[in-house]
């Protein structure tokens, strides 16, 4: 049972220094498209040398999945690009921290949404941490100017709403997709289904740049020393989540998960010297009561 919380915080922390890295792309010239795109580039070749390293050396099997888990491939991968192309939609908007707040609702739709395609319910018990948790991560997420004059329902509130929900969906889309491999093993599964979804994100976002932002892909290969390293990255933080699911239900993953948001706070201090306010305090507080409720019940 310890195994997926320890596989859980430790792909929450190798997210955080990804996503340090692909920030650091756009000072490279690179679109958001192009950034997004590195990731899948040199994450799919690296989860598909895994997978044979794990057939050839490690005498696992793989066998023709069913349709079912093609299927939760597709609805994880793809709703994954989606919710990524809404949250940059929110940059635009001038309530920005809102949206942002909503999407954070991802992990109280995963507690739904496994429910109804996965038949995985969240506890009473486990449903209180998880809304505990929310209140904390929207805490942390709210400026320190507040939510600004445009209030909560906007545009951008639409956009978070869409942008969880599509999170969401991906993370039950992986969860299925690993339920669905013939193994007992959680590695095996969970790099059989990483393999098949970033292959797939791969060839969609191909044609994506091919067709809205030509010239892209030349300028991702010639950065190829700062975009592997963020393939890397990526790659393994994906692999820490596809395990995770593998053995546990998606929405208490998800939810312990949310401990990346005090990694990257923590980043904040440790290496920017930023103050951290006194609801910020609260918020991390909500969400280790979270996190420690979560892992009790789980």
């Amino acid at each position: 049972m310890a195994s997926w919380i320890a596989v859980t915080l430790a792909a929450a922390a190798v997210q955080t220094l990804r996503l340090v890295l692909q920030k650091r792309l756009k000072g490279l010239g690179l679109s958001t498209g192009g950034a997004t795109f590195a990731r899948f580039l040199f994450g799919a070749p690296l989860t598909l040398i895994g997978l044979a390293g794990l057939i050839l050396q490690g005498g696992y099997r793989i066998t023709a999945p069913p349709a079912a888990f093609w299927g939760f491939v597709a609805l994880g991968g793809l709703s994954q690009i989606v919710a990524t192309f809404c949250t940059v939609a929110l940059f635009s908007e001038r309530s920005f921290a809102v949206g942002i707040a909503f999407t954070k609702t991802e992990v109280l739709q995963v507690a739904i949404l496994s429910a109804l395609f996965l038949a995985e319910p969240v506890s009473a018990p486990g449903l209180v941490a998880i809304l505990v948790g929310m209140a904390g991560v929207i805490l942390l997420s709210r400026p320190a100017d507040g939510w600004g004059r445009a209030g909560l329902l906007n545009r951008a509130t639409g956009l978070g709403l869409a942008a969880g929900a599509l999170f969401g969906l991906s993370a039950i889309g992986y969860r299925g997709a690993t339920l669905q491999v013939a193994s007992d093993s959680a590695l095996f599964r969970a790099t059989v289904a990483l393999a098949a979804v970033t292959t797939c994100q791969t060839i969609a976002m191909r044609f994506w740049l091919s067709w809205r932002e030509p010239g892209e892909m030349a300028k991702v290969l010639a950065a190829w020393r700062s975009t592997a390293l963020v393939g890397l990255t990526g790659v393994l933080g994906s692999l820490g989540w596809f395990v995770a699911f593998a053995l546990m239900n998606a929405a208490y993953v998800r939810s312990l998960g949310q401990v990346e948001l005090v990694f990257s706070l923590a980043a904040s201090v440790l290496f920017f010297r930023e103050r951290v306010l006194a609801r910020e305090v609260v918020g991390i507080a909500l969400l280790a009561v979270s996190i420690i409720g979560v892992v009790t019940v789980a």
